[in-house]
């Protein structure tokens, strides 16, 4: 029989003086798992790594790099901006402590400290910081799918866009529409169209072998998919393994004509940063070609997909 472990929450603790460092390991290696920096430096590199730490204790002041340039950086970063950093410092002024949490500190603990209160205040600190994260994760949750939703893909998508034009890679996207899901609710009610939605979204998303690949419901019957770093001929043939996972289900539906079983038609385009272009450039010029190639396949005949390069 198997015992499943118990997460610990990882606490970066950064401080040039070893004794501190003791002193604070001392305290809190039975309950957390702890990585040590001896400079801002280190610092930076443990934090920058993914995932990040969960909560990180700073010393302020430190040969070379000091804590209020480390947080400075932290807070730039879209990877630990959210990581809750506790000053710890022997600094005790008022001004100190105001500087400290302007620069986006959630506490400033002054040496020397209270131990049962400093556990205290990282217990709260690792609480508030997970029921946050819990909190973001269900606000970019569509309820119905439990895949992300059109926040979430709006953000993932711009944020894709600019890194294709920066680096130069290509970055396709897909919009893809249930077939005749108008007449399956009809014909066989809302609750089993929900139940078909699900089971649609699962498949989309289980057709996606990268984690950089992302699904995301559109709205009502429609799904958009992300891929980035994806050329055409690869966004092409996981646009048809898509359509084929879903009829793969043989979801029954009488009233299609595309298909006896629940269908989807997928309009595919593929962004190239370095081509000459006739159309500019930009994240909802791709989205409306892509939305553009789901109604010809939908005027084809729908259970298909059609794929262009963007500007074509």
């Amino acid at each position: 029989m198997t015992t499943q472990t118990k997460y610990k929450a990882r606490i970066l603790i950064v401080d040039d003086e070893k004794i501190n460092i003791k002193i604070l390991v001392d305290l809190l290696k039975d309950d957390y798992a702890l990585v040590l920096a001896k400079n801002g430096e280190q610092a930076l590199k443990f934090s920058f790594q993914n995932p990040p730490p969960d909560l990180i204790l700073l010393d302020v002041v430190m040969h070379g790099m000091g804590g209020y340039e480390v947080i400075k950086q932290l807070k730039e970063s879209d990877l630990t901006k959210d990581v809750p950093v506790i000053f710890v410092t022997a600094l005790s002024s008022v001004e100190d402590e105001e500087l400290g949490l302007k620069l986006g500190a959630v506490d400033y603990i002054t040496k020397p400290f209270s131990p049962p209160i400093v556990k205290m205040r990282i217990r709260n600190h690792l609480r508030f910081a997970h029921q946050h994260k819990l909190l973001d994760r269900l606000a970019y949750l569509d309820p119905l799918t439990e895949i992300s939703n059109r926040r979430r893909f709006d953000e993932v998508f711009q944020r894709e866009f600019a890194r294709s034009t920066r680096n130069n890679n290509p970055l396709s996207i897909g919009m893809i529409d249930v077939d005749f899901f108008k007449q399956y609710n009809d014909h066989y009610g809302h609750a089993m169209g929900d139940r078909a939605l699900q089971s649609i979204a699962s498949a989309l998303k289980f057709s996606l072998k990268r984690p950089a690949d992302m699904v995301a419901r559109y709205g009502g019957e429609e799904f958009v998919i992300i891929l980035p770093e994806t050329d055409s001929t690869a966004a092409h043939q996981l646009a048809e393994r898509s359509r084929t996972s879903v009829s793969a289900l043989n979801i029954e539906h009488i009233h299609s004509k595309a298909s006896d079983a629940v269908s989807v038609s997928i309009g595919i385009v593929t962004f190239y940063p370095n081509k000459i272009l006739s159309t500019t450039p930009s994240a909802q010029a791709l989205l409306e070609q892509a939305d553009k190639n789901l109604y010809v396949a939908k005027q084809n005949g729908r259970n298909r997909v059609v794929a262009t390069l963007f500007g074509d």
